[in-house]
């Protein structure tokens, strides 16, 4: 596997590999990771679809990449996807899947048009005093030893920085910044995470610094990541005949390490319909492993009911799988370094569902837009700079569903602190009703006291979820905490995802994930084409 740059590659198709009739593969999980390697195994490693595998617990495939509708809860989104023109991998990727909507162009066509027609901006990134613009008015707010500070840590090579913490190198110069208000609402950083992936980010998207405060660099998708992205690859998929396996629960992996220079996975242990099974390996069956889990023991409350802060790790989860791998090899890294705190790695995020219009003038008069108009609406997060849960919210453009009614807008918000006291609601974020958070949610966004419980009543409903482990990957790190996406001296095996190590890129990003499979793909099949490598604004003056 080698990198590459440029029209030359990355419009050339790759001779068929040797010997992949004869492979096969099994994925374990179906997150962005898991089926874009899915995609580039049938694609570029031109195997057979009926001889790859997705081995899935859940009923649904798109991992962390929701978007669904429970019929007795409501509409949910975990979480949301912000996009970059300079997402190589994801683009040369979704240039050749199809679009599900409009007949003759893929995805990428799809999404260009979409975004370069209406394209992504803010006209409000923050609020204070009920909905009033904070009027940070695009300013980084910083002192010049803020600014040195940053400029330490971008230029502190990463071997400096093992399992070094953000506040290591920023004191209140930064952290009481503008800056800081839009770094870390936008990436959802907390004070004590890694340095390193600060500085990663900083390297990596020098080129949006400029578009930070008001959302212009960034790309949306028409609807919600599943139906947008995560369904166009699963049919792509389903036409090359890609074996989907739900309700298959992998409990572990066996590795025979004997031999450094040819580790190989052996045996892959799953319990489908509570029986346990186990399918044997050869050097010919390629495994794929998603370790650990940004969305593990995620719980959903609803509009009566708290989303139960419940992070005690259990048999079957993601973690478990990654301890059990790990136990064999210290090369397949040390999940515990990200899972160990739960009180560090998490936050709580809402889908508020507006029944009617009484809540969309107070929408439109800190967004300046027409929340029903079918644009961009908020243009990203809207941060409510004197909220006690450092709440944020956004709307992306209506409907974010298919089949959501006409006249409804589906708002997406998450608190960074879920354990002290609202400022409206008197209760942790973790502790309080899908209603009890839009009621916090209303009161920052000026909705008059005397209306907001009967509004948060009758005119929404408001889905809350709790998820532990969803920052994990920020937690501070050093070099083999993860796992190489492909070990040194393995024969038939990879990992995927946030929490496998790649070069550079960025994790919590949609790239990050698509990277580790293209990467995983290329490397076991041997595909002589390059990987486009992460964007190089870091060594472009023009950036610089």
């Amino acid at each position: 596997m080698y990198y590459s740059s440029g029209n030359y590659e990355a419009f050339a198709r790759p001779k068929k590999p040797a010997g992949v009739d004869n492979k096969s593969a099994y994925i374990i999980g179906s997150g962005l990771a898991a089926l874009t390697a899915a995609c580039y195994l049938v694609r570029d490693g031109q195997m057979k679809g009926e001889h790859v595998h997705i081995l899935e617990k859940e009923k649904l495939a798109g991992g962390a990449c929701d978007g669904w509708k429970y019929e007795d809860v409501g509409y949910v989104m975990r979480g949301g996807r912000e996009m970059d023109n300079h997402f190589e991998v994801m683009w040369d990727l979704f240039h050749s899947i199809p679009s599900i909507e409009t007949e003759g162009v893929s995805v990428l066509d799809e999404y260009y048009w979409l975004n370069k027609e209406d394209p992504n901006y803010s006209l409000c990134r923050a609020t204070v005093n009920r909905g009033e613009d904070a009027h940070t008015d695009g300013k980084f707010d910083i002192s010049d030893k803020g600014a040195m500070e940053i400029m330490k840590l971008f230029f502190t090579p990463e071997e400096d920085l093992q399992d070094k913490k953000i506040t290591d190198f920023f004191d209140d110069e930064v952290l009481n910044s503008n800056f800081w208000l839009y770094w870390r609402t936008m990436f959802a950083f907390e004070n004590w995470h890694s340095a390193l992936e600060m500085k990663r980010y900083i390297q990596r998207y020098i080129h949006h610094i400029g578009g930070l405060p008001d959302f212009k660099a960034l790309r949306f998708t028409k609807y919600n990541q599943y139906e947008s992205m995560i369904l166009p690859m699963i049919k792509y998929l389903e036409s090359f005949g890609v074996q989907f396996h739900y309700g298959v629960q992998v409990a572990n992996v066996e590795f025979d390490c004997s031999d450094p220079k040819h580790k190989l996975a052996k045996r892959i242990d799953v319990i489908r319909d509570g029986k346990k099974e186990a399918i044997d390996l050869t050097e010919n069956d390629l495994v794929f492993i998603t370790p650990g889990s940004l969305v593990a023991h995620s719980s959903f409350g609803s509009q009566d009911k708290p989303a139960r802060f419940a992070p005690e790790l259990t048999p079957g989860d993601g973690w478990d799988l990654w301890k059990k791998i790990a136990a064999q090899s210290p090369e397949f890294g040390r999940p515990e370094k990200f899972c160990g705190d739960p009180e560090k790695s998490n936050w709580e995020s809402a889908t508020v569902t507006t029944l009617d219009e009484k809540i969309l003038p107070c929408i439109e008069k800190i967004c300046k837009r027409d929340p029903l108009s079918g644009g961009v609406v908020t243009g990203g997060i809207v941060s409510v700079k004197d909220s006690s849960w450092l709440l944020s919210w956004t709307i992306n453009r209506q409907p974010q569903f298919r089949a959501q009614p006409e006249g409804q807008v589906c708002v997406w918000l998450y608190g960074l602190f879920t354990d002290v006291p609202g400022d409206y609601v008197k209760k942790p974020m973790r502790d309080c009703t899908g209603k009890e958070i839009c009621m916090e949610w209303l009161y920052h966004i000026g909705v008059p006291e005397d209306q907001i419980e009967e509004l948060a009543e009758n005119s929404a409903n408001t889905v809350p979820v709790m998820m532990p482990y969803i920052d994990a990957f920020f937690m501070p790190r050093a070099k083999g905490d993860r796992p190489d996406i492909v070990p040194k001296g393995a024969v038939n095996f990879a990992f995927l995802g946030q929490f496998a190590e790649t070069a550079r890129d960025t994790i919590f990003t949609t790239e990050y994930s698509m990277r580790t499979g293209m990467e995983a793909v290329y490397t076991l099949l041997n595909v002589d084409r390059g990987v486009p490598e992460v964007w190089g604004s870091t060594y472009d003056l023009r950036d610089l």
